[in-house]
């Protein structure tokens, strides 16, 4: 358990460092973006599905960093933009609890035996 407790540390602190990177360089190229994003998202859908929380949570602060320097500063979202990335979000968030709550069953059912 405390190997795995290290693991994760190590892959948070290299995570957040490669999050400062990205946001010091700001991308232009749009498909390599997209790109990032995806990879980014799909870092993401791991570390939720292995019950990796801390980690989703520095992947989601890296994309939104990656969304934020991605986008032109002259674009202005309108309000079904800002409806949509909430409701994305929401969605995001939504999806961690359960899997958070499907941890906490497994834990609980564990203790019990």
């Amino acid at each position: 358990m405390r190997f795995s407790g290290y693991c994760t540390l190590v892959i948070a602190i290299t995570v957040a460092g490669f999050a400062i990177a990205q946001s010091a360089n700001p991308v232009d190229n749009h498909t390599s973006c997209t790109a990032e994003k995806a990879d980014v998202e799909k870092r993401m859908d791991v570390a939720r599905s292995k019950g990796q929380m801390l980690l989703r949570r520095q992947l989601a602060d890296q994309l939104a960093a990656l969304q934020s320097s991605c986008q032109p500063l002259a674009v202005d979202q309108g309000h079904t933009a800002n409806i949509e990335r909430l409701e994305k979000e929401v969605r995001a968030l939504r999806a961690e609890l359960e899997a958070a709550e499907e941890q906490l069953r497994k834990l609980k059912s564990e203790a019990n035996r």
